[in-house]
């Protein structure tokens, strides 16, 4: 095209020309078509510049070393707890259990009831002071916690560190902001391995450090504050813990609110309230999901211990504290080599909803292991006993993966990432309840079966196994948004 202005003899064919290209120039000017196809090549550019983001690793392993802070809080009384209430407490031996329970009941209780403040929290003020202020209290919580005297003070510093249940929601929320469909998986993967090294570690610093007057009396046999308070050394190391992971956390960690959508006018509403966010499309079934999956994993987690100790004519297997520990110890170990290098890898070629699945299938016959193992040392079948318990533990640990699919689930059906830490305080206030209740309920359920001797004692294993055959039927409703397959050509590119 000329630059040169049209001359006069030109005129009519210019006009004609500009008569016929009027429609498309005026509406090019309004914006009607243009705006919209410019506006789905931004946005199309835009995902393909998050697909492409890489996993910031350095963050992430900053988070999985907050996220050790609450599984050794919680875990690291257990070896010791009922000794502390027995001795400290000035309780009946036979009343020792029940007050142990109650313990653990009120924590989970207290979590439930602030887990929406602390989601609600993270969605308005940010992540990181959340993570900060409730992981400082946890720290304060669990050292303190050693220096109880009475039954009451020990209910207390547990509920105390129950009320700063804001650890777990954000770096939940912040390794979601910090990742992308493409590397969820592997991001939620070092995730849950985090958890379960906590979970590991835990009871190791509880056992071995508790009354180090009489398991060291070479170090500490003359340090009074450890006599007086047998009981402070475990928690002083894992409030210390949480103590480094605070102030790394302040250091180090990045904010990720508005991270993600922070150029979207979207972020500039108002906050969806809970209700609605509970009410939006496809959430209320992940969060059913989330919580048939924590049923199943509290139950099982309550049943296990009675059913190692319980001798063998009562259906249970009747192994020594060593042996319990081994079988233990093994589980979480198989489990955490499932989440780390089978998940990422499972998730990436059949998707999340593939991975539950699969998962939902496997759980029954993970449950029925069990008693058939008991049945195999009744007619004192040791091979079979040995092969199956090998296989049930280091295979059957792989269901372990339900965990972190539903939450990546959880992640996909999020309304949008400025609702992500309350939908987590949702999700985990159902499963703070569910863990509240269940394992009284579990163990009850073991001790009737036993004293009744309905099914041979395995009436709790019957009804683990139809709970998790309704888990395969639960899985079916999916919504297609929180089923996590990639593209093909994601999946070429990965």
């Amino acid at each position: 095209m000329s630059s040169t202005a049209p001359s006069e003899s030109d005129g009519d064919l210019t006009i004609k020309a500009i008569d016929e290209t009027t429609p498309l120039l005026t509406m090019a000017a309004k914006g009607p078509i243009a705006e919209p196809a410019e506006e789905h090549i931004q946005n199309t550019n835009s995902q393909d510049e998050e697909n492409e983001k890489p996993l910031p690793l350095g963050q992430i392993l900053l988070l999985c070393y907050a996220r050790l802070v609450e599984p050794i809080a919680f875990f690291s009384i257990f070896p010791y707890i009922n000794e502390m209430i027995y001795i400290l407490g000035d309780i009946p031996e036979a009343d020792v259990g029940f007050y142990s329970g109650l313990i653990e009941s009120l924590f989970s209780f207290t979590q439930m009831c602030v887990m929406l403040g602390w989601g609600r929290a993270s969605d308005r003020f940010g992540r990181k002071p959340v993570l900060v202020f409730s992981m400082l209290g946890v720290t304060i919580a669990t050292a303190l916690f050693g220096l109880s005297k009475t039954v009451w003070q020990m209910i207390l510093f547990r509920c105390f560190a129950g009320m700063f249940a804001g650890t777990i929601i954000t770096i939940r929320t912040m390794i979601t902001e910090h990742s992308t469909r493409k590397t969820q998986a592997r991001a939620f993967s070092f995730f849950a391995f985090a958890g379960n090294i906590g979970i590991f570690i835990g009871p190791l610093i509880g056992g071995a450090l508790s009354n180090p007057t009489k398991q060291y009396p070479a170090v500490f046999g003359n340090i009074q504050f450890f006599k007086n308070y047998p009981y402070a050394l475990p928690t002083f190391v894992a409030g210390g813990i949480g103590a480094t992971a605070t102030i790394i956390s302040v250091l180090f960690v990045e904010e990720t609110l508005h991270q993600k959508d922070s150029n979207d006018d979207t972020s500039k509403a108002p906050p969806m309230s809970t209700w609605k966010i509970a009410k939006h499309p496809g959430v209320g079934i992940v969060l059913g999901l989330h919580s048939h999956i924590a049923l199943l994993a509290f139950a099982y987690t309550a049943i296990l211990p009675v059913f190692l100790f319980e001798p063998i004519e009562l259906g249970g297997a009747q192994l020594s504290p060593p042996q319990i520990s081994a079988v233990m110890g093994l589980g979480g170990l198989s489990q955490a080599i499932w989440l780390l290098i089978a998940f990422p890898y499972l998730q990436h070629r059949i998707g999340t909803v593939g991975v539950l699945r699969m998962c939902s299938i496997a759980w029954p016959f993970f449950f029925a292991a069990c008693p058939l193992c008991s049945i195999f040392l009744q007619h004192h079948l040791m091979a079979p006993f040995w092969t199956l318990g090998s296989i049930a533990l280091v295979v059957g640990s792989g269901v372990a993966m339900a965990f972190t699919g539903v939450q990546l689930a959880l992640n996909d059906i999020s309304p949008s990432y400025e609702t992500l830490g309350t939908l987590n305080a949702l999700a985990l206030t159902l499963s703070s309840g569910i863990r509240a209740v269940t394992p009284a309920l579990a163990t009850s359920l073991v001790a009737a079966g036993i004293r009744t001797q309905i099914l041979n004692g395995y009436l709790a294993w019957l009804v683990l196994i139809v709970l998790a055959l309704a888990l395969c039927v639960v899985v079916r409703w999916l919504p297609t948004k929180a089923e996590g397959k990639l593209k093909k050509r994601d999946t070429d590119e990965a």
